[in-house]
């Protein structure tokens, strides 16, 4: 297959939906098909990609209509003949599907990691007009969307995200810059739908009680100025830092005590997985995917989300329990590889974009 990821996200945004594009792509690239990434010049997207040896390509959707963007990309789709496109935004269908459909031959999937899709008629006509499915990644997506009352029963497919475990991970040493201080770790975009207003209040909470926790945080994004001063005002400058974008949080998490996720809406978080991986308990909100990833009581601990009360006393029931730790850290580890491997989800990734090309075909030749 020629298949052609694309993702308009803003130049310096990553995240899960960004990291699943790249892994898929590198899958289906090792099982002979071929792939590129297409996103914004000089973006994070595409410097991730190519230095993972995936073939990249410059495209700038900025809005949701661009009659020269849907020009460029149906030629590229007609001189690479593109088998598959796989759009990330609504605005990537949009721009990109009137694109497909001019070209005539190009399958084109929705990848929802997130519940992009809202019950309004112009995400109706999106993907009903201009997408041939939708991919996302939890059965909490799939009912949603099935609520609406718009797609078929096999429109909407879900396939988990997979994961792969790196070899050979150095814990990052917090214990040098913190000594004696027990680690709180989170990682993310910097947004509001992660919850990290609640993770600072949950810290607050805390700290009235004791001071040997550390509460730490990776990722970048545009409230961290806000959140910067929340930590200030409530004088915890010294027991919640800000450790800003890193390549991999693969160290961070093998390097911490407990995995915290705030967030207000999810789909199947990457970063719970790669928390699993690490063999670390986990506490993360009741939203989207996270039951369907999590075992409640056995990997971790599920929480109400935005509740700071609920959070802190999640952290305050565990943090001093080394057993328990241990315990959810490996039940998530052993879930992980039992369930999410990543060799099974571009196996299934693949035999599922081929079943579309044919489907496509077929129905092309009805008419």
């Amino acid at each position: 297959m020629n298949i052609l990821f694309l993702n308009s996200i803003g130049r310096s945004k990553f995240g899960g939906g960004e990291k699943w594009m790249v892994n898929a792509a590198i899958g289906l690239k090792k099982l002979g098909h071929n792939v590129v990434i297409g996103s914004k010049k000089d973006s994070k997207t595409l410097n991730y990609a190519a230095s993972n040896g995936v073939d990249t390509a410059v495209f700038e959707i900025r809005s949701d209509f661009s009659p020269l963007n849907t020009l460029k990309i149906a030629l590229y789709l007609r001189r690479h003949s593109i088998d598959v496109l796989i759009c990330n935004l609504n605005k990537d269908v949009r721009v990109a599907g009137l694109a497909a459909r001019l070209y005539g031959k190009t399958t084109v999937m929705a990848r929802h990691g997130m519940l992009l899709c809202t019950n309004k008629w112009k995400h109706k006509i999106t993907l009903t007009k201009l997408a041939n499915g939708i991919i996302t990644n939890s059965n909490s997506i799939k009912k949603a969307y099935a609520d609406y009352g718009w797609f078929s029963d096999d429109f909407v497919k879900v396939l988990y995200n997979g994961i792969t475990i790196p070899d050979d991970v150095h814990p990052y040493d917090f214990s040098g810059r913190f000594p004696g201080k027990k680690i709180i770790y989170s990682a993310g975009r910097i947004s509001g739908k992660k919850g990290v207003i609640y993770l600072i209040e949950a810290a607050a909470i805390l700290k009235q009680t004791r001071g040997d926790l550390l509460f730490a945080i990776s990722g970048e994004g545009r409230l961290e100025a806000d959140l910067k001063k929340q930590v200030a005002d409530a004088g915890m400058e010294d027991s919640f830092i800000f450790m800003g974008f890193v390549t991999s949080i693969y160290p961070y998490l093998k390097g911490c005590d407990l995995f915290v996720l705030a967030s207000l809406f999810e789909g199947m978080p990457n970063v719970v997985m790669e928390a699993m991986a690490m063999k670390k308990p986990v506490i993360a909100t009741d939203v989207n995917g996270n039951r369907e990833l999590m075992v409640e009581g056995q990997t971790g601990i599920i929480i109400p989300p935005k509740n700071p009360t609920a959070l802190a006393k999640a952290i305050g029931s565990i943090i001093d329990n080394p057993g328990k730790l241990e315990q959810f850290g490996n039940a998530g580890y052993e879930r992980v590889m039992r369930e999410f491997a990543m060799a099974e989800m571009i196996k299934k990734l693949e035999g599922y974009l081929q079943e579309k090309i044919t489907e496509k075909k077929r129905n092309a030749g009805d008419h």
